[in-house]
């Protein structure tokens, strides 16, 4: 995906080298740490890619179930793939299905093989995992393929809007209405507190709150509703989805074998909002960026939630030191440039001088520093007021921002914040905002060239340079990980999270020697069989 050219800032090419340079410095121990770990959720991916489904009468997964029994039994330090499947070869029974049913009443033996066995059993968990990794790829080559036939939108940045009713046969007609009205991407946020189960809801879902429950089977409704609106509107429309919380890995994987086209994922955003312990982050979400890569997904981060807890003007840094370590993080995963869809937000306090101003050159600092990525602008949130008039006169300043800067990716902004759960007439004058602003001022990143020393080129390089003396003071923290110990001093969006505390640390196992994972294996060797 290309944006249009921006505006280039005349920032020090030296300053830039030496904070990718830092960046990679702070966010390699991280990955160090993330290959010599496993977690419940990577076990129960590995198996939903080897095709096991579905939930028994109490609508718990059998993932869950089987993750559990192996856990319990001989533990999850080799991984699942060589308990389950010698358990399998020496009769245990005759399916992963009855396996898994099976373990819930824990009347499976499970052992870790050794000698022919053991090979016996990597060979045969490789194989059935290779044939979730081909559904995969058979649906990235699918996208490809509609995208070649329906076209893309015309239009930089596409437009993405939000639709979530908690009822999926309700977000249907929804999304279907919104891209009849200009959207490019629909996104379907998560029920509230869904980030928090350490499983996934089954089946189709009526019952969410503030937003919709994230299932393989509402996955496949919708991109299948999206699909005929393509093909009714000749333009291809993308869906998008969370892939964060306790099943980051899971929910990534469903997404790759259900054809979403963009996921919300962040390398810290469960840390620091949803008190996730920062191993179990980090381990889920390099796992989930590689099924990301292969899946040819386009990912947002979340920096836009900092500003929601720290002040925008002080913080700005904080965001650009996100920024970079995503970055880092992701392509190490095997993501490409025009899949970071890097994430900032429009949250400078209106009533400040020359806040405008800044908004314009935080955008273009980022616009610069990335030029390859498809940027994700999102909209003013925090001082919203719920005064409609100012609120969607913020909104159109925010949308004059995301065209005059060349942002990919511009989140529909929404003069009911903090008012009301959105009516379709609200989106549609949202829309109609965007539309005006794209139409009149889109081609304004031809003229639009900040003076070297002026307000905006000057900002831009100080916040730049406040973001490498940060990288520079994580990278002098004490101990192997220096990273963790910034986070835990509350370095980014003023939240402590130490590393050996939060939600699901009891999920999170050391990796000992012999730890087999057919799905790594596959995702880091490009491999399909």
């Amino acid at each position: 995906m290309s944006s249009p050219r921006p505006p280039i800032l005349e920032l020090d090419r030296a300053d830039v080298r030496r904070a990718r340079t830092l960046a990679r410095k702070v966010g390699k121990p991280v990955v160090d740490i993330a290959n010599k770990h496993t977690t419940v959720s990577v076990e129960r991916a590995t198996l939903r890619l080897a095709g096991l489904s579905g939930a028994d009468h109490e609508r718990v997964p059998w993932v869950n179930h089987l993750v559990d029994a192996v856990r319990e039994s001989v533990g999850l330090e080799h991984g699942v793939a060589l308990p389950v499947w010698d358990a399998l070869a020496r009769g245990q029974a005759p399916d992963l299905l009855t396996l898994a049913q099976k373990s819930s009443s824990r009347s499976v033996d499970f052992r870790i093989p050794d000698g022919k066995a053991a090979t016996t059993a990597a060979k045969q968990a490789r194989k059935a995992a290779a044939a979730g990794i081909r559904t995969i790829d058979k649906q990235r080559a699918q996208r490809d393929r509609l995208i070649a036939r329906h076209g893309d939108p015309k239009q930089r940045p596409w437009i993405y809007l939000i639709v979530a009713t908690g009822d999926i046969y309700e977000d249907i007609p929804q999304a279907q209405a919104a891209a009849r009205e200009g959207a490019d991407i629909i996104a379907v946020i998560r029920s509230t507190g869904q980030s928090l189960l350490d499983y996934v809801p089954e089946g189709a879902t009526r019952e969410g709150y503030a937003g919709t429950y994230a299932t393989q089977e509402n996955f496949r409704l919708m991109r299948a509703a999206l699909d005929e609106t393509s093909k009714e509107l000749g333009r291809y429309i993308r869906l998008t989805n969370y892939a964060s919380g306790l099943c980051m890995p899971e929910i990534a994987t469903l997404a790759g074998l259900e054809r979403l086209d963009m996921m919300l994922n962040d390398s810290m955003y469960g840390i620091l909002f949803r008190d996730i312990n920062p191993i179990r982050t980090f381990v889920d979400q390099r796992f989930s960026r590689q099924i990301h890569a292969r899946a040819g997904i386009i990912i947002n981060t979340g920096e836009d939630n900092y500003l929601t807890t720290s002040d925008a003007v002080e913080a700005a840094h904080t965001v650009t030191v996100s920024q970079l370590l995503n970055e880092y993080f992701a392509k190490e995963a095997g993501l490409e440039n025009w899949q970071l869809g890097l994430g900032h937000a429009f949250e400078i306090n209106p009533d400040l001088p020359d806040s405008f101003r800044m908004e314009l050159a935080h955008a273009l600092l980022a616009r610069t520093l990335f030029p390859d990525a498809p940027l994700k602008w999102m909209p003013p949130t925090k001082h919203m007021t719920g005064d409609v008039f100012r609120g969607n006169l913020l909104d159109g300043f925010f949308n004059l921002v995301g065209a005059l800067t060349g942002q990919g990716i511009l989140l529909v902004g929404m003069m009911t914040e903090a008012v009301v759960t959105p009516w379709i007439s609200d989106r549609d004058i949202a829309l109609q905002n965007v539309r005006y602003v794209l139409n009149a001022a889109g081609g304004l990143t031809e003229d639009f060239h900040p003076p070297r020393d002026g307000f905006i080129q000057t900002r831009a390089r100080q916040v730049l340079g406040e973001a490498i003396d940060l990288l520079e003071r994580i990278a002098d923290e004490p101990g192997k990980a220096p990273l963790l110990e910034a986070i835990a001093d509350g370095t980014f969006g003023e939240m402590k999270r130490p590393a050996t505390a939060g939600k699901g640390l009891d999920g999170v196992a050391e990796r000992a020697d012999g730890y087999v994972n057919p799905a790594i294996d596959l995702l880091e060797s490009g491999a399909t069989r």
